[in-house]
């Protein structure tokens, strides 16, 4: 019997012990929720009914600090967590503190490592804290949050976020965790809702600076967003921390088309973490646009054998593609659908990168079939943009330019500035016969980032030369 299922047999034997200790056990939550302040941050400290203690110092403590504070953990380090807080719970299987922090600890891990194995072990036991813990559980509630942002679930993030803040409206992971549900769903007022209550009770910390740096970079906002990232991996703690960051300022640079400081970034995040391999998959995407083939083949291969996600498969087919290697292509496009099988088998939702997949290089009916289900369920900036180009794919032009509208338009909540949003605007009205606009959004595509995609970015140089310049006009007769 592992250890989330065993909890079920000794709550059925001990039920009636913790219906009798139940009052005392609120009081003294009660008291300690009342004092616990961490650097000015309200968080819910372990409750253990049994006196057992937390992690001994070392890596699980480090990680426990880290899942705790909303800041990005070592691998090393969570996994000494889970071993610590399994060995626990299986002689202290009511502690629903460290239930909660189990179940996050499975968050971090999964997200880390792209395994979906993590997920359903996460929500069980996250689930198991609720049924265990005190009655207002927001560390609980907060990593069901997160397991349905890192599940790509985003109606269900916003449930538990609001629920997490109604808990304990000063805690400012739950605000933070909204940004990510909010996003999803396309809410960009409660997006900037959210960061505003992180930034007013975490207003020094790293990790809200990083956030920062998110939301503005959506809203196109790239000096900002840059600055923002910069300082926060100047003034992260954990080398996991400030890798995380260099990462995260390691794609702002390529999206504006740096490569060369972009490559910069992600090596240092490598160094600093070398098992940061998103900036191990960035590495392959700047290597690639510095024509450094090899290399990159080799830093995104790297990078799926440890974090096998749909996402990096998608861009390693795509370079393939790029080079003439079909077979190789298809190869990287059929893991894809098998890993994002696997995924959705755990609960993660893979709509969007499978109809990404599908629309370029698939069957598009089907990528739009996908993408409307996604859109009606969560209409975020980034579906919007990956169903106007499946309808663009099928020849409905007409309706794919309300969506692409809707992805590039900062009036319409697509602020970002983005060179493959623009890419597809620009094609589609090349299709519409609209030859001012597609000029327009194909140039701003290559000036944002010449070097965004290497299928798409050769295509969108040949869709302007095609177009040539536009007519002068001669004088008024």
């Amino acid at each position: 019997m592992n250890t989330v299922d065993a909890v079920d047999a000794v709550q059925r034997d001990t039920r009636g012990g913790r219906r009798r200790s139940r009052r005392g056990r609120r009081l003294l939550i009660a008291s300690v929720a009342g004092a616990a302040v961490l650097g000015g941050v309200l968080v819910l400290l372990p409750w253990d009914g049994d006196g057992a203690p937390p992690p001994a110092p070392g890596p699980a403590a480090l990680a426990r600090g880290a899942v705790t504070t909303g800041v990005p953990a070592a691998l090393p380090d969570l996994a000494a967590l889970i071993g610590d807080r399994e060995s626990h719970l299986r002689t202290h299987p009511l502690d629903g503190a460290s239930w909660a922090v189990l179940g996050a600890a499975y968050v971090e891990q999964g997200r880390r490592t792209a395994d979906g194995a993590n997920w359903p072990k996460a929500e069980k036991a996250l689930r198991t804290s609720l049924k265990t813990g005190p009655e207002r559980n927001p560390q609980a509630l907060e990593g069901l949050a997160a397991l349905a942002v890192a599940r790509r679930d985003f109606p269900t993030a916003k449930k538990w976020g609001e629920s997490a803040v109604k808990a304990a409206p000063k805690r400012w992971t739950a605000h933070a965790v909204l940004i990510g549900a909010y996003t999803g769903l396309g809410d960009h007022e409660g997006v900037g809702r959210a960061l505003d209550k992180v930034l007013a009770l975490r207003p020094e910390a790293p990790a809200a600076g990083a956030l920062a740096a998110a939301v503005y970079r959506d809203r196109g906002w790239r000096e900002d967003a840059a600055a923002r990232i910069s300082d926060a991996a100047a003034a992260a703690g954990a080398p996991a921390e400030r890798a995380a960051y260099l990462e995260q300022a390691g794609r702002l640079a390529f999206e504006r088309g740096d490569r060369e400081e972009a490559l910069r970034f992600f090596q240092e995040a490598l160094r600093t973490d070398p098992d940061q391999r998103a900036a191990q998959a960035g590495q392959g995407r700047a290597l690639a646009a510095l024509g450094r083939t090899t290399e990159a083949l080799s830093a995104y291969q790297a990078a799926l054998a440890k974090r096998p996600s749909p996402e990096y498969a998608l861009e390693l087919g795509e370079l393939y593609e790029s080079l003439g290697l079909g077979q190789a292509a298809r190869v990287e496009y059929d893991l894809l659908r098998e890993r994002a099988r696997g995924a959705e088998a755990a609960g993660a939702d893979e709509q969007l990168v499978l109809g990404r997949l599908d629309a370029d290089h698939g069957d598009p009916a089907a990528a739009v079939e996908r993408l409307r289900t996604e859109w009606g369920r969560q209409p975020g900036t980034e579906v919007a943009d990956a169903l106007g180009w499946a309808l663009h794919r099928t020849g409905a032009d007409e309706e794919a330019l309300e969506f692409a509208t809707l992805a590039t338009d900062g009036d319409k909540g697509g602020g970002v500035r983005s060179a493959l949003y623009a890419f597809h605007r620009g094609m589609i009205e090349k299709a519409l016969e609209r030859y001012g606009p597609a000029r327009r959004h194909l140039r701003e595509a290559l000036t944002i980032n010449p070097y965004f995609s290497p299928l798409r970015a050769p295509e969108a140089k040949r869709a302007l030369a095609e177009l040539g310049e536009p007519p002068v006009e001669g004088p008024p007769g």
